[in-house]
């Protein structure tokens, strides 16, 4: 169904050993061989002997844990890779430490045409307010300058920025006094993103696809489009990730043209095709309004709109997907969903694997059209650690009620919507233990959802959202996308408080995972392996 930015496979065989390894195959696994970039064998210490004379290498784990790499079902790499080497006002504490950080970044890169930062979020701030732009243009000194909010739906930008985009003050979602957003942030955007030279954009997508492989992660899902970045970005990172050893990389064309999709090497015309925007922004559709603004949001597409680009993309055999945050935005995807399967029939829809990236705010009668639709959820844990609970900004925007209702993982699973976890990266960063715990120690304990379960969407799901049934899971015949960990003893939790954790019961046959209670350390990757070939290794101490 679909095809990746691969790295070539490597033909050397080796056996792993004396180790933890994660399969089904086998709960109790220690050893594991991989031939010609796929896994040969899984199995115990006694039966790897059978091997060790025929292999290329045998690596002594030692102990370490071996799980399936981690694929983050939705990242924006050049974004990534300029927040990890540019500006970045995530760890910015107030208003004023922002200010400070962006007259360091601007004495620091003189020779930069645009100065980029991303991560601000006034709501976390002491002053609860955005940078003014007579305050961006002292710290910058006088410079074109444009810095993302933390969800990159809206942006604050200098004067000078604003005098490189010619008409910028008629354009929709212009403001003077606060944050531009929507057409007036996409044009800005569009400037600032412009000025960023062919070496400076391979430079971070190399940073970004770096910083995945060293966390484990073997492939990861490019979201992007006209909206968000530009064909020669996209085109680049597929054909640096085909170059190159690192993850894996899928390409999602958010445009409804799908031919030029397809000319530029995407699996779907999908990912961030935008529905609506984000809470944060208030830009995500509600059917009822904001606690905190007295409106419903921005809507980008109707059910009509959504309709026609569902049945066309499942004529044409590509994967269709949407951005949908809102409930009014998840209401007007799953109507226009079920009006294309009304069209071209609703097994041809389901066999497709079309996507809703986000599908925050979800209802019970949202939650099962997408089962019955086979609507994958590409979601992301972290946003509710960082914005979820009863003073969360979540909360701030919608009130605490409604607030508790967003990310159900629970009640998806258990209807039967397919799961793919993603980092929205550089929004959250990367991050997949954390991911899985903020799933399975959910803000909101009703939608908790195991270790395993979250662990399985990390993994498999993400596969699984590109059509590949085959990957994601370490068993013979699978491909060799693995990693190793350093790890503490593994157990098996689950989502009620009363069983939070146990040790693994040999009896059982489930095969452990690291112990994610929040407070103890995440595992730290060792190595990862994509296609038989190793990616990154930790420098030993």
């Amino acid at each position: 169904m679909s095809h990746g930015a691969t790295p070539h496979t490597h033909t050397r065989t080796v056996l792993l050993r004396r180790g933890e390894v994660h399969s089904p195959a086998d709960p109790f696994a220690t050893a594991m061989v991989v031939e010609r970039g796929h896994i040969a064998w899984v199995g115990s210490e006694g039966a790897a002997d059978a091997f060790a004379q025929g292999v290329d290498e045998v690596v002594d784990l030692d102990g370490a844990l071996v799980t399936p790499a981690f694929t983050d079902a939705h990242v924006h790499a050049t974004s990534t890779g300029l927040a990890l080497t540019g500006l970045d006002l995530t760890r910015a504490a107030s208003l004023a430490d922002a200010l400070a950080l962006v007259r360091d970044h601007a004495r620091n890169r003189p020779a930069d045409r645009v100065l980029l930062g991303h991560g601000w979020d006034a709501a976390r701030w002491p002053e609860r307010r955005a940078p003014h732009r007579a305050e961006l243009d002292e710290a910058a000194a006088g410079r074109p300058l444009y810095l993302s909010r933390i969800d990159v739906h809206s942006a604050v930008v200098t004067t000078a920025l604003l005098d490189l985009v010619p008409g910028i003050r008629q354009i929709p979602g212009f403001d003077e006094t606060e944050p531009l957003t929507r057409d007036a942030h996409h044009a800005v955007r569009a400037a600032a993103l412009g000025a960023v030279t062919p070496a400076q954009r391979t430079e971070a997508q190399r940073a970004a696809l770096r910083q995945a492989a060293s966390l484990g992660i073997g492939s990861v899902h490019e979201c992007g489009g006209p909206e968000i970045s530009s064909p020669e970005d996209f085109t680049s990172l597929l054909e640096l990730a085909r170059e190159e050893p690192g993850p894996r990389v899928f390409g999602y064309w958010a445009d409804r043209d799908l031919a030029l999709a397809k000319e530029l090497g995407a699996v779907g015309a999908a990912g961030d095709l935008f529905v609506d925007g984000a809470l944060g922004s208030h830009t995500a559709c509600l059917h009822a309004p904001y606690t905190d603004a007295a409106h419903t949001g921005t809507a980008y597409l109707d059910a009509a709109e959504v309709a026609d680009h569902v049945a066309a993309c499942t004529e044409t055999g590509l994967q269709a997907g949407f951005h949908a945050i809102g409930d009014a935005a998840v209401t007007a995807v799953v109507d226009g969903v079920r009006a294309a399967a009304e069209r071209v029939g609703l097994d041809r829809i389901r066999a497709a694997r079309h996507r809703v990236e986000h599908a925050e705010m979800m209802t019970p009668a949202t939650i099962a059209a997408f089962a019955e639709l086979g609507l994958t959820a590409s979601v992301q844990p972290a946003f509710d650690a960082q914005w979820g609970g009863p003073d969360g900004m979540y909360a701030d925007r919608l009130g605490a009620e409604r607030a508790r209702t967003l990310n159900p993982f629970a009640a998806m699973l258990k209807a039967g919507v397919p799961l793919a976890f993603g980092s929205d990266a550089p929004v959250t960063p990367l991050d997949p233990w954390g991911t899985v715990r903020a799933a399975a120690f959910h803000r909101t304990p009703d939608h908790r959802i195991s270790v395993r379960a979250a662990f399985t969407a990390h993994t498999r799901g993400g596969w699984r959202a590109v059509g590949r049934d085959d990957a994601g899971v370490l068993v013979p015949g699978a491909p060799a996308d693995y990693a190793i960990w350093q790890t503490g003893e593994l157990v098996v939790q689950a989502p009620d408080d009363r069983v939070a954790r146990w040790s693994t019961d040999p009896r059982s046959g489930t095969p452990g995972l690291p112990d994610l209670t929040p407070g103890r350390e995440l595992p730290v990757c060792l190595a990862t392996v994509v296609g038989g070939r190793e990616v990154f290794a930790r420098p030993r101490a």
